[in-house]
């Protein structure tokens, strides 16, 4: 497969748009100095971009089926004075495909481990998506290294889901016969991208999700988080077993259709200190969507020396009529978008 991206990537050189040291076998779809170490047995590729220096290094936590290549309109901006780490999780991206559990505690051990190897004592953590559910789950596993984290879009802050998640969850058929259609349904699921360089990304990453494996670790990642009701695994179910909480805010975007905005209202009302910031005319993928501004809302909140960490709130005495009212009819417009 890495050949291939590398004869794809040499065909498109206008893909290659942040300068850095070429990488593994040349594949260079953000530029930078690439990596694959192995971590627990798996194979764990890596793109990094931006050079070591007095301030903390961000590790950017992409989506499912998705790769290092979704942080590349925003990466050059985070990185222009600090190091970034991209690791693709296992089963995706350059990263081997394993018959694992990929359950989302064990991807959070693999990418503690992957912490700990690279010896990074303190990293600010950013998660979109699924990734977001890993960062969440960082702080059962390695607690003392993370100074701060973003959720972007995240899963696990509620229980509702677009349809398409929740039809991957039939078991098992999508892990037995769903692979000759992942690079199809990538195409499909991200076919809305506009520019060039987004949809070349878009073939490169539809050639890494062919790759054999992919339908299983995505079936097995999603039937561990996602059942036919909705979300499964949820940031509240083991929020007590944190010790302490670092700086947390939550970023959304207002139409996404993917992951209800209510779940990230949800969680700031839970989460004493925590701040939700919205993005008008935006879907799932804000850092793809408005990629100057998700950089700068990103480098404001990692930067501010005056953020104070969060703390989980007891549990509320039932809420006002009306309160409950709001609540209630924002989870219905939520549904019926995903629905549309």
């Amino acid at each position: 497969m890495a050949a291939e991206l590398a004869h794809f990537y040499a065909k498109v050189p206008s893909v290659n748009g942040v300068n850095g040291v070429n990488g593994v076998n040349g594949v260079n779809g953000v530029n930078g100095i690439n990596g694959i170490n192995g971590v627990d047995g798996v194979r764990l590729h890596w793109a990094e971009l931006g050079a070591p220096s007095a301030l903390t290094p961000i590790v950017l936590l992409h989506g499912l089926t998705d790769s290092h290549l979704t942080w590349r309109p925003a990466v050059e901006a985070l990185a222009r004075d600090r190091r970034v780490l991209m690791p693709d999780l296992p089963g995706c991206g350059l990263s081997e495909r394993p018959n694992a559990s990929y359950k989302l505690q064990w991807h959070a051990h693999i990418i503690a481990a992957w912490l700990e190897q690279l010896q990074l004592p303190s990293v600010d953590v950013v998660g979109h998506s699924f990734g977001g559910g890993v960062a969440q789950m960082l702080l059962l596993e390695c607690p003392e290294r993370i100074r701060r984290i973003v959720l972007v879009a995240s899963g696990g802050l509620g229980r509702d889901v677009g349809f398409w998640l929740k039809f991957a969850t039939f078991p098992h058929f999508v892990e037995h016969y769903g692979q000759p259609f992942m690079a199809f349904g990538t195409r499909r699921a991200l076919g809305h991208a506009q520019g060039e360089s987004h949809k070349q990304d878009i073939e490169a990453l539809s050639l890494m999700n062919s790759e054999r494996g992919t339908a299983r670790a995505f079936s097995r990642t999603v039937r561990d988080v996602i059942d036919f009701r909705g979300q499964s695994k949820l940031f509240l179910q083991r929020a007590h077993e944190v010790a302490a909480f670092p700086p947390i805010t939550v970023l959304w975007g207002e139409q996404d259709p993917l992951i209800p905005i209510s779940h990230g209202r949800a969680f700031v009302e839970r989460m004493a200190g925590a701040k939700l910031t919205t993005f008008t005319d935006c879907g799932h993928y804000l850092h793809q969507e408005k990629p100057a501004e998700f950089a700068r809302v990103v480098r404001e909140f990692l930067d501010d020396p005056n953020v104070a960490p969060v703390r989980l709130r007891a549990e509320e005495k039932p809420v006002p009529v009306m309160q409950t009212l709001r609540r209630t009819l924002e989870a219905l417009v939520d549904r019926a978008r995903l629905r549309s």
